[in-house]
């Protein structure tokens, strides 16, 4: 399967994805909404910031998975503090994700550069963070 991840444009995360230092991708919620149970080894990830220049330039495959269990508050702080040196999280990212009951970490790797390209996102009227499709093509403009 396919993933279009939003990443945070203020935050350089394509950078830091590029340059390495940053090898991991976070989410959470309160209950299990995208990508929870959703991303699998092997995936391919196609990476846009979330600046509005809506175009993907960056792709990479999900090298490893977690889908938490329900946690507390605590546990899921933890959860994220151990993995801040491959999360690379600000202090503003951390208080965003960390503290979640649900948190999925994907690990992605073969991190590349491509051409550009826009996605046709019509079929999404409530713009998540996050879009799964089943083939990159089907929506690549």
């Amino acid at each position: 399967m396919d993933h279009v991840v939003y990443v945070d444009a203020k935050a350089k995360e394509l950078e830091e994805l590029i340059a390495g230092t940053k090898t991991m991708i976070i989410r959470g919620a309160t209950g299990r909404k995208l990508p929870y149970g959703r991303v699998n080894m092997e995936d391919i990830l196609y990476f846009i910031n979330n600046d509005g220049e809506g175009k993907v330039w960056v792709k990479g495959n999900v090298t490893d998975v977690y889908n938490s269990d329900k946690m507390a508050e605590d546990e899921s702080i933890s959860l994220a503090e151990k993995n801040q040196d491959k999360l690379g999280l600000t202090e503003k990212q951390f208080e965003k994700w960390a503290g979640k009951r649900y948190i999925v970490l994907i690990q992605v790797g073969n991190i590349e550069t491509i051409d550009p390209f826009e996605i046709d996102k019509s079929n999404y009227g409530n713009m998540d963070d996050w879009l799964p499709f089943e083939n990159i093509d089907s929506v690549r403009l």
